[in-house]
């Protein structure tokens, strides 16, 4: 088959192909189902018929026709990778929620190796304050005292509270990021931080309410509270992925069942690590301001909490189809 021949007889197909190139332009959604199915047939033909043509007739204006058109096909069909932030956007607003939900199991399990020492150490402490000593650290057990005079520890001059609130940013994102990285010890790292965590601000509210400032306590945790220790509770989930990984590798080898597990546990602590911003803003300019009366630091705990839980469980999910 001479050239022309060739080129008469494939001629329809092509300029259907560069017919429906140019309607999708840059982007193949302005395309039909129909039309998206019908491109992707007339592109494998003419890759085929461009093999062809470099073989028989390398040097004629049809393989140089051919070229051009299987060119712009496939820069249709293969676009880049989207800028950064597009990615970074997408995440937010529907990756981050959707991770959460996939593996909430390991932040449950995380939530209630926090939440059942606190509760225990509370209610033990409040009933009997020396026991204090038991559930409170070395570091901790210097506020017994503060407590003991019925006063708090958390009083902070308004001229350094901008200073404090990066501080605490910084320290909770350390936490965060050690409670991660704890899971490679199998988990039991991660438990440990949980649970101490736990015993510490339960054993607090405990002493606390013993000398009866529990309430004023509650007052200034609750603001920030509700999503610093969620932030929290995902890092350890985080961490205790990686630990589930390497004790119960499955069918996979531990390697790759740990690489898999990584994955998921990076996106799932890169995606919580921000909210610790606002959780730290909120800590140093709302709840320790003794012109913010009470309802409203619970207000603003309980209602970032609902915004919080209501992006975690809705954004992110796709549309129902009929």
């Amino acid at each position: 088959m001479n050239p022309d021949e060739f080129y008469q007889s494939r001629r329809q197909e092509w300029e259907l192909l560069s017919t429906l190139v140019e309607s999708g332009g840059k982007d193949i959604h302005r395309l039909s189902p129909e039309n998206i199915e019908k491109l992707a047939s007339l592109y494998r033909a003419a890759s085929s018929d461009l093999a062809l043509a470099k073989r028989d007739f390398p040097r004629h204006q049809v393989a140089q026709y051919l070229n051009q058109l299987v060119g712009r096909a496939h820069a249709m069909l293969y676009q880049g990778e989207p800028l950064a932030w597009n990615r970074i956007r997408d995440f937010a607003l529907a990756g981050f929620p959707r991770l959460f939900r996939e593996t909430l199991a390991f932040t449950t399990a995380a939530f209630l190796m926090f939440i059942i020492p606190a509760v225990l150490a509370g209610v033990n402490v409040a009933s009997s304050p020396k026991t204090a000593q038991w559930y409170l650290p070395a570091e901790v057990q210097s506020l017994i005292p503060i407590v003991e005079n019925k006063e708090l520890w958390i009083d902070m001059p308004i001229e350094q509270r901008p200073f404090i609130s990066a501080f605490i940013m910084q320290n909770n994102i350390r936490v965060s990021i050690l409670a991660f990285g704890s899971g490679l010890t199998g988990g039991l790292l991660t438990l440990w931080i949980l649970i101490e965590n736990g015993l510490i601000l339960g054993g607090l509210l405990g002493l606390t309410t013993y000398y009866g400032i529990g309430f004023d306590l509650a007052t200034f945790v609750i603001g920030h509270g509700v999503i610093e220790l969620s932030v929290i509770f995902m890092s350890g989930g985080s961490g205790l992925m990686l630990g589930w990984a390497i004790l119960h590798p499955g069918l996979m080898r531990r390697r790759d069942a740990l690489a898999l597990a990584a994955r998921n546990s990076i996106k799932l602590l890169g995606g919580a690590v921000p909210w610790l911003i606002v959780a730290g803003t909120i800590e140093a300019f709302i709840s320790p301001s003794e012109t913010i009366p009470w309802p409203v630091k619970w207000a603003v705990g309980i209602g970032s909490g609902i915004i919080f839980y209501s992006y975690l469980f809705l954004a992110g999910r796709e549309k129902k189809r009929h």
